[in-house]
């Protein structure tokens, strides 16, 4: 059966939790170690169902020459890995001489299969004929960090695909593959021991110079399986060293995510005690200030030749109280450029985090699922910063295109069957959401609803038809307007939806934008 439950972003506190990515990282192996076999029931659906394969050449599992030969090769790497591990044992009874020679050809023999598979550069841009440039997307950058077991023809898939869904240019940095074993040696380490690979650096540096460079007002980072561990990886960097106006910029959106953490704090101390002081059942939506700067998403303003005038108010009304305005703008700013304006309820260093993952991805369940629930020895998971939408679903498994973005963001075709774009219904974004209980963690508190709620409003979509407040009825959201059965759908909380086809969510939440607009009339 198709159920998909939210959960409101865990909020930040003073204590230090033992079973955390700050622990000693020999503890950490040993609980990735033990989980690892508890949650190996899943295995199979890294790569189950088989079918359908409804994105064609894009998906992972489809019968493309390409395809075959990159099967083909992690087949025969599999066998010889397991081979390797399982005849480690021998080394004892041989002599130290040919230990070394065995080991040094078996190597040497993987990283020539491993040639096949990975190509000769670390970076790659999305084919134009899927998103060719545009200039109200110039604002923009988009970045994608691949999973595991993806070679040089998969990520071209993955970020082509990607194009083709959000009509954007996608970057693709190549986490290589070396086989799907040591791919998933290389994740116990990286995210217990913190080991940053190339691939980890070149995205940190990619990032940093987009967030500098003062053309874009938007970095979209999408991360899958593998690439949540190195993705956290960079953010962890980048919130060490980056200065707060520029992390507000970014956006990060992941899915089937392997991480065991998961950063992105307040930015003002006010703003988690609200959170605190107002959790998951409480109908009460506390505001907050917060410095952001604006973009130039032409849906967000009409014009960017209009002006505000020195002589707006201090404050204006939003979510029933007054919010004060943070400055007033010079005759000589624009509404796209202006430098500072006030949000409700969000608060966070990096604008926007979403995951995505389905319960029967072993990827998702040993990795975002298992630290996000607090299900099992709650005492010991460590808080992990992002909305999260678990969807339970026979399409669930893990590849990217063919289980993720097939079964959240499938195609649409044209006449003629070829792929046009993002199609505007599909069961998942059309699925009731279902508020997730809370862990059994004592400290678990989670962001309010009606602070997602808050963020949905910032769309530039009239949503489903509601101009209420939400309000909380059991275990679901339900909305006081007039709205088929009155429920909310995931495609009402979900920001990266707005992204379909070339859309662009504004930043501004609707009421400050309509004072916005106000004041420019006058």
């Amino acid at each position: 059966m198709d159920r998909t439950e939210f959960f409101g972003s865990q909020v930040g506190g003073e204590s230090v939790i033992n079973y955390s990515y700050t622990d000693m990282p020999w503890r950490l192996m040993l609980w990735d170690v033990r989980y690892f076999f508890t949650f190996a029931w899943a295995l199979p659906f890294v790569i189950w169902p088989v079918r359908p394969c409804d994105g064609d050449h894009f998906d992972e599992l489809s019968s493309t020459w390409q395809n075959l030969w990159c099967m083909s090769i992690h087949a025969i790497l599999l066998v010889l890995q397991l081979i390797f591990i399982l005849s480690l044992p021998l080394a004892f009874l041989l002599p130290v001489w040919m230990v070394a020679i065995g080991i040094g050809a078996f190597f040497t023999l993987n990283w020539f299969l491993c040639l096949g598979l990975n190509g000769k550069t670390i970076t790659f841009e999305s084919d134009p004929k899927y998103a060719p440039a545009k200039d109200e997307h110039a604002h923009e950058q988009w970045i994608f960090l691949n999973g595991v077991a993806v070679g040089e023809a998969w990520l071209k898939s993955n970020i082509n695909r990607l194009a083709i869904t959000f009509k954007r240019p996608i970057i693709g940095v190549h986490n290589r593959t070396d086989g799907i074993i040591f791919d998933i040696v290389e994740c116990l380490i990286q995210r217990n021991f913190g080991y940053a690979t190339s691939d980890v650096r070149m995205a940190y540096k990619i990032i940093k110079e987009k967030l500098y460079n003062p053309k874009y007002t938007k970095v979209i980072f999408i991360l899958h399986s593998q690439g949540g561990i190195e993705g956290g990886l960079v953010l962890d960097w980048l919130l060490q060293e980056l200065p707060q106006d520029l992390l507000s910029k970014l956006e990060v959106y992941t899915f089937g995510n392997a991480s065991n953490h998961f950063n992105n704090p307040h930015r003002h101390v006010e703003s988690q005690s609200s959170e605190q002081k107002y959790p998951l059942t409480d109908t009460h939506i506390p505001t907050v200030i917060a410095e952001i700067p604006l973009t130039d998403s032409p849906v967000e303003t009409q014009s960017s030749r209009r002006r505000l005038s020195n002589g707006s108010k201090s404050s204006f009304e939003v979510n029933g109280g007054r919010v004060p305005t943070l400055t007033s703008l010079s005759k000589e700013s624009t509404v796209s450029r202006a430098t500072a304006y006030t949000v409700p309820a969000s608060d966070r260093a990096i604008a926007h985090v979403e995951h995505y993952a389905h319960t029967t991805d072993f990827v998702a369940l040993w990795g975002i699922l298992h630290f996000v629930t607090n299900e099992r020895a709650s005492p010991e998971m460590p808080r992990y910063i992002g909305r999260v939408f678990r969807r339970s679903s026979p399409r669930g498994g893990h590849q990217f295109c063919q289980h993720y973005l097939n079964g959240m963001f499938p195609l649409a075709r044209d006449a003629k069957g070829e792929f046009i774009g993002c199609a505007e219904r599909n069961e998942f974004m059309d699925s009731i959401v279902e508020v997730a209980k809370k862990g059994t963690e004592k400290e678990d508190i989670r962001e309010a609803v009606e602070n997602a709620w808050s963020m949905l409003e910032s769309s530039g979509e009239e949503v489903n038809g509601v101009k209420d407040e939400v309000a909380i009825h059991g275990s679901f959201y339900e909305k006081k307007s007039e709205l088929n059965d009155g429920t909310v759908r995931v495609k009402d909380l979900s920001r990266l939806w707005q992204y379909r086809n070339g859309r662009s969510p504004p930043d501004l939440p609707r009421e400050v934008r309509n004072e916005l607009r106000r004041m420019t009339v006058e």
